[in-house]
């Protein structure tokens, strides 16, 4: 602002701090910075902070129900990613774990829609899992082994269908209930539930 009227405020302030030290006029800018950081800070601060403690808290909620949600049948289980990780390292502790390994790869196998491609894999899954001797040979009956043997030469995405639902009881009626009885699974449930009740007390 400039003003050439004699006796103007705006020019007495002008010269006023023309007087000062540019020194002076630099710490008030650096002051004026500073003060305006400080103020913006906290609010921001706190709203960053919050909602990220919100967040964090949904997902201890949500992942308490889903460990709890386990238990209640096997379909559950599957269903969950989470889940399945668990169920797979415990498997591997009774080094049975070729059972999942097989039903999560048919699982797979039936999303696949080329026609090359589920040929391929049909093969390569019956190779690795199905066959007599085959390297992570699963435990089913000789007859559902011809069975899928037969469906291969003309694969498409039920073949294993029937190997399949046999390696799923197979874990359902022996693994799955064991699972839900070993100390991973019971330590995992008694940390779910008290972060449950942690947060009914807090409301």
């Amino acid at each position: 602002m400039s003003c050439w009227l004699p006796g103007c405020p705006a020019l007495s302030m002008c010269r006023g701090l023309a007087a000062l030290p540019i020194t002076c006029l630099e710490r008030a800018k650096d002051l004026k910075t500073r003060l305006g950081i400080l103020l913006h800070k906290p609010e921001l601060g706190h709203k960053t902070g919050s909602s990220s403690k919100l967040q964090l808290s949904s997902r201890r909620r949500d992942s308490s129900r889903e460990v709890l949600e386990w238990r209640e049948s096997f379909d559950q289980l599957l269903k969950s990613k989470s889940g399945v990780n668990a169920f797979h390292t415990f498997l591997k502790t009774e080094f049975s774990e070729e059972n999942l390994d097989f039903w999560l790869a048919c699982e797979d196998f039936k999303k696949t829609r080329s026609k090359t491609k589920l040929a391929s894999k049909a093969n390569r899954i019956f190779e690795e899992f199905v066959q007599s001797e085959a390297p992570r040979e699963v435990n089913i009956d000789h007859e559902t082994r011809e069975i899928t043997r037969k469906n291969l030469s003309g694969a498409t995405s039920t073949c294993f269908n029937e190997a399949q639902a046999k390696t799923r009881t197979l874990m359902e009626k022996d693994s799955y209930p064991r699972f839900l009885k070993s100390a991973s699974y019971q330590d995992m449930t008694k940390q779910a539930t008290s972060r449950s009740t942690s947060k009914r007390s807090h409301t």
